[in-house]
């Protein structure tokens, strides 16, 4: 059974299929709150908030679109409002020190976390949603309403970015 096929049933009122989806993405959608703020047991918070709110709106769900898009969707406005009740908190505000404990490859990847915080939130989420979970540019582009064209141009600008600041952290 596909997502969409899942999400279609769910949408008829079959709410069991709601657990395929679950499994499906629940992992996804923790790394992706995750990446937006480095609370782990916050990021779960949230990640529930998206399947219930995708149980609450199933009926907006339209057969035949593209199940990864349309709950990405929801898990963009889940963040947007979690920081708008949260007007203290900025995204990745706290990411951890690298600290002498730490292997190579932790390290790298703290250096890589601390980057990524950096980068201004235009930027972020086109790597977020292009790398960490291997969205289209046709789908990025549904997901933020911008042209596929668009898109293109802020994931080039935002390798650039990232890769200066990873570079520059790194050597500090």
């Amino acid at each position: 059974m596909t997502d969409e096929q899942a999400m279609y049933a769910v949408s008829q009122g079959d709410l069991d299929k709601a657990a395929i989806l679950y499994e499906r993405y629940k992992k996804s959608l923790l790394n992706f709150f995750l990446y937006r703020q480095s609370d782990r047991e916050n990021a779960r918070d949230l990640t529930q908030q998206v399947f219930l709110r995708m149980l609450r709106y199933r009926h907006t769900y339209r057969e035949g679109a593209s199940f990864r898009t349309w709950v990405l969707e929801i898990a963009r406005n889940v963040f947007f409002d979690y920081l708008k009740q949260n007007p203290t908190h900025s995204d990745l505000a706290d990411v951890p020190d690298v600290g002498e404990s730490y292997d190579e490859t932790e390290e790298q990847h703290q250096y890589l976390h601390y980057a990524l915080a950096q980068l201004p939130d235009q930027y972020r989420e086109v790597l977020l949603l292009s790398r960490f979970q291997n969205m289209s540019y046709e789908e990025i582009g549904q997901t933020l309403g911008l042209s596929v064209a668009n898109v293109k141009v802020r994931v080039f600008r935002a390798m650039q970015k990232l890769r200066d600041l990873y570079f520059n952290v790194s050597r500090e």
